[in-house]
């Protein structure tokens, strides 16, 4: 066959030699908290990013600088929150008199004043870094380090019968920080905080037109642990907004209305009472300093931000979903998992599972079952859903729209704040005390509604809707994980306990032919590791039949489809990513036993790479060969590569192989599956040329150390 030269994609420049690259950094620079060159300052730091507040006359974000690419993320001063107090909007440090919005002249700031109507700064501390929520690790997981390292910073604010609570972490290792605020009443009345905005930052625009506004600046990433309804950062993300800045009155646009102000906010409310001597606490805020447009360091930048701060979604147990749930399929699903080396049985939706029950017999015999597993090194847990569904007229979410249940994100949905919503995590938590299972997979999770009931003990009324069924959920995913329970969730709650969710596919897909759910699953992995690590995110392999489709879609009996089977544990396990095993059992033959423990025992054998940080190859398209790259320059196995032919033919390739992220930088031994090992020099981009031969419809795989 005539062999042909085949380049990837190229990929950008780095930014800098490996040895410098913070992204492939061992050792990372700590984060410090130091004085500014001015007396009036103090800097927050860790040698990639840096922010500088002045802290007299008051306190401001004066800079904010990315140090990978010596450039400044800010134009200009705003306050450090807002707050609106019983109708009354405050903010919280700044100063006022800038004469410019553009850019941020240092020398001006000594010429800027207190905005009287502000909260005005009374002190300010280092603080250590402390865990937001529990994790009880009791399973492997990629990253173990909990809290994340790094410095602390926390300034005070007070005014108005108010003390404010800015605080600020940075993370070693990390261009990142975090913000949040305590907001305490020390006054003798109740206060009502009808809104907040956590952040406020004038950044630096990247382009301008006249005629249109521009689209927001994309170098800073922000987010937020308030979060939902969607199974990637973007969707989900509901505290971002960017807004125009009234202030830069210089700006290209004509009608000055490019989004060039960030401004991290819950949609509505909270609009919560705090009581004399109480306190409330915002959300987190989460910014991140990229330092290329490149799509895949951003993604690598991205996915390191949450195995810092989410590092339980770096769990990334093997698991089945077991169709029935009556004892003996319960324990043969367990047999066989243990056989094959798999590590978890959920007892899947449709099962006859039910978490609600409290009957004593059957909450024992879900024990009994938990005790069978754990003999046998297997965790148990179960299915519940929890949105759309329709419990009552009293406890469902009321639509403000029309005052009447139905019309909620997901049609009919309980409310987070109803009595029904009180029972329901209440007898979650007994089912989990009382039987021991340790995964939960929780569909439906909160989605955002807004229920404008006056009624419901756990909200007042249509303000605080939101923020409150938030708080429950979140508050009970953190119960979750201090425990060490799994938590399966169809939403992004990464950063309030979750440890994974749907990495991306259209469920009627699995009703498709066999072969066309192969190519199809690729690609939902290769486009939904762009924003999650492989662990983050399912897939699914329907044994049965799943969403219909019949015998062409159907894997049992499944030593009548072995090779359709294989096929689904090579691309999931061989890309690192775990898959929905749904149905009655695992094999059904010693045939089919042998290719489920050869494929279980290939990924464990290889599991620290393969859990490891992707970069994308080739997109699977049908027209020629596919693949991912793991890669981490921290293992022996600094890269692997798994590459797919989904041609009726064999092919052979000479592949321009990118190293750059295994920290190689001369040369690589590269070895073809279990052969002998090659050395391989690099080229000046760090790639490595090789030749691969791929058999029809079939795989190879390239280790490289």
């Amino acid at each position: 066959m005539t062999r042909f030269e085949f380049a990837l994609i190229a990929l950008s420049l780095p930014v800098a030699a490996p040895a410098e690259d913070w992204l492939l950094d061992q050792k990372h620079t700590a984060s410090v908290v130091t004085s500014g060159a001015n007396g009036n300052e103090v800097v927050l730091s860790n040698s990639l990013i840096r922010r500088t507040w002045r802290v007299k006359p008051d306190c401001a974000t004066v800079a904010f600088d990315n140090l990978v690419t010596n450039t400044t993320l800010i134009r200009g001063v705003k306050p450090e929150a807002v707050l609106t107090i019983d109708g009354v909007q405050l903010a919280v440090g700044g100063l006022t008199g800038q004469p410019e919005y553009a850019y941020l002249q240092p020398a001006w700031l000594d010429r800027m004043k207190v905005d009287d109507k502000a909260l005005h700064c009374t002190g300010y501390a280092p603080v250590p870094v402390q865990p937001r929520i529990e994790w009880k690790r009791v399973r492997y997981a990629a990253n173990q380090q909990w809290p994340p390292k790094g410095t602390g910073l926390v300034f005070r604010y007070a005014g108005r019968g108010l003390q404010v609570e800015v605080h600020y972490e940075i993370y070693d290792g990390l261009p990142a920080l975090s913000k949040w605020l305590v907001v305490r009443n020390v006054s003798s009345q109740a206060v009502r905080l009808n809104k907040f905005v956590s952040e406020i930052l004038a950044v630096v625009e990247e382009t301008s037109a006249v005629d249109a506004a521009t689209p927001p600046p994309s170098m800073l990433y922000a987010g937020s642990d308030y979060a939902f309804h969607g199974m990637d950062d973007r969707t989900a993300n509901r505290t971002t907004f960017w807004v125009p800045d009234a202030q830069y009155e210089t700006q290209v646009n004509y009608e000055r209305l490019s989004p060039l102000q960030l401004e991290s906010r819950p949609p509505i409310g909270p609009d919560v009472s705090i009581a004399p001597g109480g306190s409330f606490e915002s959300f987190r805020t989460y910014e991140l300093a990229f330092d290329s447009s490149d799509r895949e360091r951003r993604g690598l930048a991205l996915r390191r931000l949450y195995r810092t701060l989410a590092p339980w979604a770096s769990e990334n147990p093997i698991l089945m979903h077991v169709r029935h749930s009556d004892p003996e399929s319960v324990k043969r699903a367990i047999d066989q998992c243990a056989e094959a080396g798999f590590e978890m049985v959920i007892l899947s939706f449709g099962s006859g599972f039910n978490a609600e029950r409290e009957d004593p017999a059957y909450l024992e015999e879900l024990r009994g079952l938990v005790e069978y597993g754990r003999r046998k090194g297997i965790e148990l847990g179960g299915y519940s859903l929890l949105a759309s569904r329709k419990i009552s007229p009293a406890d469902d979410v009321i639509n403000p729209r029309t005052n009447e249940t139905g019309g909620a994100i997901f049609g009919d949905s309980p409310c987070l704040g109803s009595v029904w919503a009180g029972e329901y995590f209440r007898k979650l938590k007994h089912l989990f005390e009382a039987t021991g299972l340790a995964v939960l997979e929780h569909d439906g999770s909160y989605p955002g509604d807004l229920c404008a009931s006056t009624k419901h003990p756990g909200h007042a009324g249509l303000a605080d809707s939101q923020w409150r069924q938030w708080e429950t959920i979140r508050d009970f995913y953190g119960w979750s994980r201090a425990r060490g329970i799994y938590l399966n969730v169809p939403d992004w709650y990464f950063l309030d306990g979750s440890s994974k969710t749907g990495m991306g596919y259209r469920e009627t897909d699995w009703s498709l032919p066999r072969e066309r759910q192969f190519l199809l699953g690729r690609q939902n992995i290769y486009d939904g590791t762009w924003d999650k690590a492989p662990s983050m995110g399912w897939m699914f392999v329907p044994l049965t039949e799943y969403q219909g489709g019949g015998a062409a879609a159907t894997l049992e009996p499944l030593k009548d489809h072995l090779d359709a089977y294989e096929q689904h544990l090579v691309q999931n396990l061989g890309s690192g990513v775990q898959a929905c095993y749904r149905g009655p059992r695992l094999f059904d033959s010693d045939e089919t036993a042998a290719v489920v423990k050869r494929w279980v025992a290939f990924y464990k054998a290889h599991r620290d790479i393969l859990d490891a940080d992707v970069i994308h190859l080739r997109r699977p398209d049908g027209r020629d060969w596919d693949g991912l790259l793991h890669v981490n320059p921290g293992l022996k196995e600094k890269g692997l590569a798994f590459l797919f032919n989904p041609l009726d033919q064999p092919i052979q390739r000479r592949l321009k192989l990118p190293l750059y992220y295994t920290g190689l930088i001369r040369s690589a031994q590269i070895r073809v599956k279990d052969g002998a090992p090659r050395l391989v020099p690099l080229g000046r981009d760090y790639s490595a040329e090789i030749d691969v031969t791929i058999p029809a419809h079939g795989w190879t795989w390239l280790v490289v150390e």
